[in-house]
């Protein structure tokens, strides 16, 4: 019998090793089991991203028929923290505490926001809109409250993970660090695919009571797996406690990250790239609604469908990368897949066809997933190792922002297309400039990156004739 089971876990180990992409960075010192449980923390990260842009923007503006303006902006609130995220990778790189620790007091701190952001934003959001039971709350209640929860889960889900992902590197050689934090974001779409699942399977029949339960769940969750995953992962190192603080400020580690050749057009890329991918996140969901007639279930599952895609970019990313791919070269492929997807999302809206929508949305998270994981590759090998927490700050700052960026103008665009002169004459109007402005932004991703790429081509060549010399 004990034979058999060490058989069985064997065979377990060794498909997670060939299967799940990014797994072969396991080793003894950290095996697979210790990578997966840290992981835990992009599964809560995950599950916070459906719930807030998958699923409460859809019902916001749809059944509690709140205005998407006023959506775009509680959804664009937790981003005014995204633009700190370099800020909070460079202080974990440098933080010192009597324990040694200097990662696992940032990840607490972010978890315990996410936590009381959930905690309120139920009843935040029934005093927001009015809803019969809460009716006798003021306005300005709702919308304060909405704020702050939102402003909170924002700020620990940016704080958490731009300081998990700097610990997962901790534990692995610069050589193997790309690919743990490509498992991690694996680890994140797995987070999503599988809360949007267990979401829509919970709001198949909407009610108030539902949504509260949900969200008070989610806050549960969040603090449980975020415990698991932080248990004993980061050393206890006395020597780094002992040693004198370190004189470098914020603004020279930046100014050294950014003096480096290619950084900020890459910086550039990543916005331009991110505001296209995501500038319609608050109104994917409700375009399925309001124009293709799909259900709330129906809707939330979009989510699955766009974070399937994304998880086969990162695998083929995977796949180019360890071939000996460009990371720019894959982050080019994947911004060029985004334009005939949105596309592809407007003739749905034409020929009213829910089906292509979902195809639509398939396609365009695979080339978010290829570009993600590219200009992630990409930023990860433009810095040393000293300032790793920084440059991974910096590329979730410059994409959570444009984000934020984007799904505000998109939220605006929308409101002001539905009071325009002839907005009655199709429930498509309004939404139909966001997604071809999604397509343009893609393209011009793709444009600002050629130089780039036309000179990581000459330096991959020049290496090759040095070689051959």
């Amino acid at each position: 019998m004990l034979n058999y089971k060490r058989f069985a876990v064997g065979k377990l180990a060794s498909l997670g090793t060939r299967y799940l992409p990014f797994a072969d960075v396991a080793s003894e010192d950290v095996p697979l089991s210790r990578l997966l449980r840290l992981s835990l923390f992009q599964v809560t990260v995950g599950m916070a991203m459906v719930l807030l842009v998958g699923t409460l923007n859809r019902v916001m503006i749809v059944e509690l028929d709140v205005s998407a303006t006023l959506v775009a902006l509680m959804l664009a609130l937790p981003l005014l923290f995204a633009p700190f995220r370099a800020l909070i990778g460079f202080k974990s790189d440098n933080f010192k505490s009597a324990l040694g620790l200097r990662r696992l007091p940032y990840i607490f701190k972010g978890t315990m926001l996410q936590f009381g952001g959930f905690a309120i934003m139920p009843f935040a959001l029934l005093v927001l809109s009015g809803y019969a039971e809460a009716v006798d709350a003021p306005r300005w209640l709702g919308v304060g409250s909405a704020a702050l929860a939102f402003l909170l889960v924002g700020a620990g889900v940016h704080i958490v993970q731009t300081v998990g992902l700097a610990l997962a590197t901790d534990l692995v050689p610069e050589e193997d660090q790309p690919k743990v934090v490509g498992l991690m974001y694996v680890m994140l779409l797995v987070g999503m695919i599988v809360s949007a699942f267990i979401f829509s399977t919970l709001l198949e029949n909407y009610t108030p009571g539902k949504l509260i339960q949900l969200i008070q769940g989610a806050a549960v969750i969040t603090i449980l797996l975020n415990g698991i995953a932080m248990w004993k992962q980061e050393a206890r190192n006395r020597e780094r406690a002992a040693a004198p603080a370190s004189d470098m400020t914020f603004s020279t580690a930046w100014s050294q990250l950014t003096a480096r050749k290619g950084m900020v057009r890459l910086l550039v890329i990543i916005a331009l790239g991110t505001a296209g991918f995501g500038m319609a996140d608050v109104l994917l969901e409700p375009f399925g609604g309001q124009v293709l007639n799909m259900t709330v279930a129906e809707t939330t599952r979009l989510t699955v469908v766009l974070a399937v895609g994304s998880l086969f970019g990162f695998g083929l990313a995977s796949f180019w990368l360890g071939v000996g791919s460009r990371p720019i070269d894959v982050a080019c492929y994947g911004a060029a897949i985004g334009v005939p997807a949105f596309g592809l999302v407007i003739i749905s809206a034409i020929n009213l066809m829910p089906s292509l929508l979902v195809i639509a949305t398939l396609a365009a998270g695979f080339g978010a997933g290829l570009f993600g994981h590219g200009t992630l590759t990409a930023t990860m090998r433009s810095a040393p190792r000293e300032q790793i927490g920084l440059s991974l700050g910096a590329w979730g700052a410059v994409q959570t922002t444009a984000a934020g960026i984007a799904i505000t103008i998109g939220g605006v665009i929308r409101d002001v297309m539905l009071v325009a002169p002839g907005a009655g004459a199709s429930a498509a109007r309004p939404y139909l400039p966001v997604f071809a402005l999604e397509a343009a932004l893609l393209l011009l991703a793709v444009i600002v990156a050629w130089p780039l790429r036309r000179r990581s081509i000459a330096a991959d060549r020049a290496i090759a004739v040095s070689d051959g010399a």
